[in-house]
Order: C-alpha cells, then structure tokens, then sequence
C-alpha cells in the first residue's frame, strides 16, 4: 500500500523490556529491544508517516474486561511475594516464572495494546502496532503459555466496548490462540482466526478444526492445524486457503492480528520451517486485507519466537515496515550499528540481511484443486469444511 493510505502508530516503551521471567527463560526480553534498534536503524521511525507512541499501563477496570479481579489480584500478589506458587492462577509454574514486575510490566503492555485499539477505532491512525503484545494465552483467571494478561482480547474487548460491531482477529503464531479465542468463544462480533501448528504435537493441545464457536457464534472459530515440518509453501497455501475468503465473508470493521515469529524454521521451541520471507508476505496479506475489508483499520502485535537474534528482529521490523507503507526490501544489509548492537547484548554475530534469501512460492488451494493423500490439505479441507458452510460458503 501507498504511504499516502498507512499512517502507522508504533506504541513502544522501553519500559516494556521489563517483562522479563529472569535468566533461562525462553521468553528473552532482549527480542524487544533488538527489534525496537533495528526499526532505528533503518530509519523506519524517521518517516513522516509513522509515529511513536506510549500508552500508559492498562488500569484494573481496563484487565478486568477480560481478566476476573480474582486473577488480577493474585498476580499483584505474585509480584509482591515471587518466591510463592500459585498454580490455581498458573503464576509462580514452570512456564509462568514469577518477578517483581509481573504485574507492572504486564499491564503496561496490556495498555499500550488496549491503547492502539483505540487509536485505530478513533481515526487517529490507520494502523497501530504493539510487537511488544500478542500475549494470547492469558485466560481470564490464569496465566499460560508465557502470558500473563491477554492484550489482543483486551484490544479486542475495548473495541467492543467503543462500539464495534464486527471485529477479526488473525493470529498465525506457531502456538494455538487459545486464550483470545475462549474469551470471544461465544460472541458472534468476533471472529478468531488460528493458523498453528497441530494440537498433537505442541502446546496447547487446543485449536482442532472442530473447534468453532459457541452455540450462539457458531463459525466464529476458525482453526487451521498444520503438520509438524509445514514450510512456506505449505503455511502460505493454508492461510490463502482459508483467511482471505472468511474475512469476505465476515466483513469485519477493523482486523487484529497476531504475529508470532515462532513458525520459524530456527525457532527452538516447535517444529515448523517458515521463514522470515514468508512471515514477511504473511504480514503484507494482511496489510491488504484490512484496507479490502476493514477500512484499513489493522491493529498488529508480536507474539512468540524465541530465536531472540536471528529472526524476531527481522520478521518484527517487516512487520513495522508493511504497517508504516515502507516495506523493507528483504536484500536490505542490516545496519552495521545494530549489528554491533546484537553483540553487545548478547555476544552473538547478527544475521547479515533482511532475508533468509527464499523466494517462497505456494500453489493456490481453490484454484488448482488439492491433493486428498497430502497432510496439508487434509487439514485446509477439515477447516473449510468446519467453518465455510457457517458462512454460506462452499467449502
């Protein structure tokens, strides 16, 4: 898209950094910073079309429109006493280390999420991004997955309470968005959208294609598993395959994604092969779809991905780019001061470019049919065939 139709809000506080479970953990805060540096450093935050932003911390009555004041309570107080395990609200648990800023850090970035949403429904600017959110397995009375408040479905439940009627949320993190999901599970203006690795191989164990609304929302969950080994021809083929068509169908107001750079073929922690230059054509689909379908009103966050130097940074600072009309041309040499950045903090040498130098390239599944013995397309088709009808679609 044109600069003249991106206007971009980046809500970043450095402050945000401080959503740090200590050393060890995979979820390493230094993946904020090195993206914020290499956004810098490209002089993506020197365009006339984007501006910086910081929202204050999300306030109780803020987190209570998805959290319950019980949870709310018991993380001040996990922040307060770190050392105590709280396993009915999933604090102080293998996943979920408690910290002395658990509750600060959380809210601060529950607010800046809740605060692009906002942002975005006022006119204020057509695009907002928050790569420090995505925190989508927070549940309403517990902490999961590495999150503690769940600032898409706050973003979200702010929407509604500002008057939208039709709100998407698109989330192509390799782990299932099982906590944004369960909060709208039965509220038809919501449509959750999930392309994920599948439940029989990672974390949460949730997002079959079986799973698709309440009995009042029925269609309304869309849940796209894809096979363990899924690389870019394969991820780029589901989400064509399923998201444009829904969002159509759906007419959403405004789009929320969720962008989890853990598809990726290096991250540690799953078991796909994306790269960085499919995460980066994933994210201008969804550029396109939200001024197709939404007005242009697109609320973009990180997510998961925990190859800290060799790829968030990257798939992060496309997705700034994309958001701001600036695409990055993935040939670009990153800057050698952010390299020496990357050094600095974490004593490891820096990727040399904005590529992983794949041209990714995918066969489209409504055009040219699909293979019934193929994994891939066994899933496309049980999720078209799940969800579509719902719609009054052919699946």
């Amino acid at each position: 898209m044109a600069e003249s139709t991106c206007g971009l809000h980046l809500f970043w506080d450095e402050a945000e950094t401080g959503y740090d479970f200590g050393p060890g953990h995979p979820m390493d805060p230094t993946r904020l910073a090195l993206t914020m540096r290499l956004v810098e450093s490209l002089g993506l935050t020197g365009q006339p079309s984007v501006t910086v932003r910081s929202a204050p911390p999300a306030g109780e009555s803020t987190l209570r429109l998805v959290h319950t004041a019980e949870y709310v309570a018991a993380v001040k107080r996990a922040a307060a006493d770190p050392s105590a395990v709280d396993a009915a609200h999933g604090l102080g648990t293998d996943d979920n280390w408690a910290f002395p800023g658990l509750h600060t850090a959380s809210a601060l970035i529950a607010g800046q999420s809740v605060a692009a949403a906002e942002a975005v429904w006022r006119g204020e600017t057509p695009h907002a991004v928050n790569f420090a959110g995505g925190l989508h397995h927070a549940m309403p009375g517990q902490a999961s997955g590495f999150c503690i408040y769940n600032d898409p479905a706050l973003a979200i439940a702010r929407l509604l309470e500002l008057g939208a009627e039709r709100v998407a949320y698109v989330d192509v993190d390799v782990h299932h968005g099982d906590g944004v999901q369960q909060a709208f599970w039965n509220d038809p203006r919501v449509l959750t959208v999930s392309l994920h690795e599948s439940p029989s191989t990672l974390f949460p164990q949730t997002g079959w294609a079986t799973e698709t609304g309440g009995p009042d929302a029925g269609g309304t969950a869309a849940n796209l598993a894809l096979p363990a080994g899924t690389g870019d021809a394969g991820w780029l083929r589901a989400f064509h395959a399923l998201v444009p068509e829904l969002l159509a169908a759906f007419r959403p107001q405004v789009i929320v994604s969720q962008h989890g750079a853990d598809t990726h073929v290096e991250d540690p922690l799953a078991h796909l092969a994306v790269t960085v230059d499919a995460q980066r054509i994933v994210a201008e689909a969804v550029h396109r779809l939200a001024h197709e379908h939404a007005g242009g009103r697109w609320i973009a966050t990180g997510g998961g991905g925990y190859a800290v130097v060799d790829v968030v940074p990257r798939t992060w600072t496309h997705l700034v780019a994309t958001a701001a009309g600036h695409p990055v041309d993935p040939a670009t040499e990153t800057p050698e001061e952010w390299r020496a950045e990357v050094y600095r903090l974490t004593r490891r040498p820096a990727p040399l470019r904005m590529t992983d130098g794949a041209t990714p390239h995918w066969a489209d599944f409504q055009d040219g049919g699909y293979d019934p013995a193929d994994r891939l397309d066994q899933a496309v088709l049980a999720t078209r065939r799940a969800v579509l009808p719902q719609h009054g679609l052919i699946p």
